[in-house]
């Protein structure tokens, strides 16, 4: 599926949750994609740092975003399996996220993304992601 830029917006702009939380992408070419968030209060937990939610949810649609680039017309990718390792407390400006296909497939592909903690002009690695994405026949109406 060749997807651009303005596609790739509205795929992240038809998730509700991915809208509620703010994520919007920024770059996308075949089996990546990258994404920011912009870190507001709603996003953090308690001690101030961004919930590990949110982080693991931008690395999962990123993923999934990055898988859906090389699925075939017709076809839709859903998470099967996700593991989200937070590396240091998520806190800045924004979230970055950069998203790639380790190894696509007809019905599985394989993924992986980095989060970063965006403050200032400095950008610190705070979560690694890995993702297993099924590949599935769209269903009609």
């Amino acid at each position: 599926m060749q997807v651009d830029l303005d596609t790739l917006r509205g795929f992240f702009r038809s998730a509700p949750f991915m809208v509620d939380l703010g994520v919007e992408p920024t770059a996308v070419e075949p089996g990546r994609v990258s994404t920011q968030l912009v870190v507001a209060k709603r996003h953090c937990q308690h001690t101030g740092v961004v919930h590990a939610g949110v982080v693991a949810a931008l690395a999962d649609h990123s993923m999934g975003a990055a898988a859906q680039t090389m699925a075939a017309d017709g076809h839709w990718v859903l998470t099967a399996e996700f593991k989200t390792s937070l590396l240091r407390g998520a806190s800045g400006e924004r979230l970055e996220c950069e998203a790639w296909v380790i190894k696509p497939g007809r019905q599985v592909s394989f993924t992986e993304a980095e989060v970063y903690a965006v403050q200032g002009g400095e950008r610190r690695l705070v979560a690694k992601a890995s993702g297993t994405m099924a590949v599935t026949a769209a269903r009609q109406g």
